[in-house]
């Protein structure tokens, strides 16, 4: 399976912040990458609040982000605080489009019900390529009739075995991926009645007419899965941009945890914006 980029459609990116806490030097350096391209490339911006997770989203951390980010110096054109397209900003407002794509997809007979754990997974033998990432799914419930009226499950999607997921990124060049190798069938829809981030994205990004992704390069392995559900869905996929990851002094990459990194927090230390780009130029992998 190979992506070509998309021609002869106007830019438009996305910033994409998930309100789980505040917005670190490494978000900052990503959303400023997609900012630029935007302006550079005289195309539209958007930003779209990533809230689908009720458990850990918070609408203070939301509040927090467009605050930040405008004292970083970033602007876009469409989102929850600006004009524009009447259509929502806030993924909690779209579930009706997410539930609509998950029946298309058990329509054609391309996700299955699982009723693996977290903890299932955990104990399983085959182990996670990444420590951020989910471990190999060892396809358990993948031939089993599970009636998700009888009990909870969440809904994964069938990866064709040993298809190649090839595409070129904007930075990083060509990519290959291997669908049963290096990523395994994987949750569309979680346990607790919410669509995962693979599906929500997708379906976001076509809804809103993304021509390219610019996000950090942790997630080069979720852009073959997100292809993957492009092509089942019929929706036409963007050009994707993969940012290197900015680290703390210990090398490890930053994570909402990170106080002392947060935008918040160098702002109160009184680090000026124009400082920014440098501060995390110094700490990118």
């Amino acid at each position: 399976m190979d992506v070509h980029p998309t021609q002869n459609r106007q830019y438009c990116g996305r910033i994409a912040p998930t309100p789980t806490g505040l917005l670190h030097l490494g978000h900052f350096a990503t959303f400023w990458t997609a900012h630029q391209r935007a302006r550079q490339a005289g195309g539209r911006l958007i930003l779209r609040t990533e809230d689908i997770d009720p458990q850990r989203c918070r609408p203070e951390y939301a509040e927090a982000a467009i605050e930040d980010l405008r004292w970083a110096g970033l602007d876009w054109d469409e989102g929850p605080d600006v004009g524009g397209p009447s259509a929502p900003y806030e993924q909690s407002q779209r579930l009706d489009h997410f539930r609509a794509s998950l029946d298309a997809l058990r329509h054609k007979g391309l996700v299955f019900a699982c009723r693996c754990s977290r903890r299932d997974l955990a104990g399983a033998a085959v182990a996670p390529h990444d420590e951020a990432d989910e471990p190999l799914y060892p396809g358990t419930c993948r031939d089993l009739d599970i009636d998700p009226a009888l009990e909870p499950v969440c809904w994964r999607f069938r990866v064709p075995e040993g298809e190649e997921v090839s595409f070129v990124d904007g930075r990083l060049g060509a990519q290959t991926f291997t669908a049963g190798k290096e990523f395994g069938d994987f949750v569309v829809w979680r346990r607790d009645d919410a669509p995962s981030y693979e599906l929500a994205v997708v379906v976001d990004d076509a809804g809103m007419e993304i021509t390219e992704v610019v996000r950090g390069e942790d997630l080069l392995l979720s852009t073959a899965r997100q292809l993957l559900l492009y092509r089942a869905l019929r929706l036409k996929a963007p050009e994707f941009y993969h940012c290197p990851l900015v680290r703390d002094e210990k090398g490890r990459r930053l994570a909402k945890r990170t106080a002392g990194l947060s935008l918040r927090a160098l702002r109160e230390q009184g680090v000026e914006p124009s400082a920014l780009q440098n501060l995390a130029l110094g700490r990118k992998s």
